[in-house]
């Protein structure tokens, strides 16, 4: 058996790639250059030919496997590969680093910018989707601005759990924007504008300018799962968090009690979408992990979801968001 030089895993004769570059070989996941920092290997190989290696020792974190101790990398220890293990620079995101990124836009931009921009459009898209000419008839304009808000942070806080879980496990992380999703949110707004301007039918807007990005993520793991799973329990937590606090606002300050129902719905669906096991999606990567875990949360999501559609369209003689007076006007 052939191993991969990058992550050490052991590939069959007819799924062995050779690197021209480098001269190394390489399973399917990181036969690209890119995806194995070729330049960073061809670097560290030159470094290796030019000085008599010097073992050196280190503790080998609990995540790391030790079947296999064989050091690749530079030999100073600022750049290592161990079996099973992606190893990264200090700051990987440095334009120096060496590292490349492949569908990201502005890859070392700071990730402040990279957020407000993956917020703005956002909430642009926010707006566009929960306008509704009557809602501005009824002198509820302020509701549109407050669904956009809670779409946005939905999104933020989805991407945020992501992110920190990353950070607990000690790995790199930024949010970023990506190529294709900016594409694709940026003919959503055409879109969306163009159906607002001509009072046409408007289609489902796709949006997804931006996501956090892990470093080290390479196999299908306990720091994988825990890190995918992260944003769709975020989702769940919050709309769970604001459903509750809809059914305690009192029913005089109505529709806004219904309208923080709305959010939490919105959470719900944003959580069950990114459940989906197919892509890029966070689902994926959980069925891969523990189906018995992707199981148990996108049920959560959908009882949620069931849960929160039936508060917010039950009828007025039902519903707990709308005041007597109103239910007794309708009767």
């Amino acid at each position: 058996m052939t191993i991969c030089y990058h992550c050490g895993v052991e590939i069959p004769q007819n799924e062995v790639y050779l690197c021209e570059k480098c001269g190394q070989n390489y399973c399917g996941l990181h036969r690209d250059p890119v995806n194995h920092e070729c330049n960073i290997v061809i670097e560290s190989l030159r470094s290796q030919q030019m000085q008599t290696p010097v073992p050196t020792y280190r503790e080998v974190p609990s995540y790391e496997s030790t079947t296999d101790s064989t050091v690749r990398g530079t030999t100073d220890g600022s750049f290592n590969w161990y079996r099973q293990e992606r190893q990264v620079p200090e700051n990987a995101f440095d334009p120096d680093s060496g590292i490349e990124f492949k569908g990201i836009l502005f890859p070392y931009k700071s990730e402040f910018l990279h957020l407000l921009i993956g917020a703005s459009l956002i909430f642009l898209i926010g707006l566009i989707v929960f306008y509704n000419p009557q809602l501005i008839r009824l002198n509820l304009t302020w509701a549109i601005f407050l669904l956009a808000g809670f779409y946005t942070t939905a999104f933020l806080f989805h991407e945020f759990g992501h992110r920190q879980v990353a950070k607990h496990f000690g790995l790199q992380t930024k949010f970023r924007l990506l190529t294709f999703g900016m594409i694709l949110t940026v003919f959503g707004l055409i879109a969306g504008f163009w159906s607002l301007l001509s009072n046409s039918v408007s289609l489902p807007i796709l949006a997804l300018p931006g996501a956090v990005v892990v470093l080290g993520l390479d196999k299908i793991d306990r720091r994988t799962g825990l890190c995918k799973s992260a944003g769709p329990i975020v989702n769940l937590i919050y709309g769970t968090i604001l459903l509750i606090i809809s059914l305690g606002i009192p029913k005089d300050l109505f529709p806004l009690n219904l309208f923080i129902g709305y959010a939490a719905a919105l959470n719900f669906m944003l959580g069950l979408f990114n459940m989906i096991p197919i892509g890029i999606l966070d689902g994926q990567n959980i069925f891969k992990w523990k189906k018995s875990v992707y199981f148990l949360l996108a049920g959560s999501l959908i009882l949620m979801l069931i849960i929160s559609y039936s508060l917010i369209y039950a009828p007025i003689e039902t519903s707990l968001y709308v005041p007597e007076s109103m239910k007794s006007t309708a009767g």
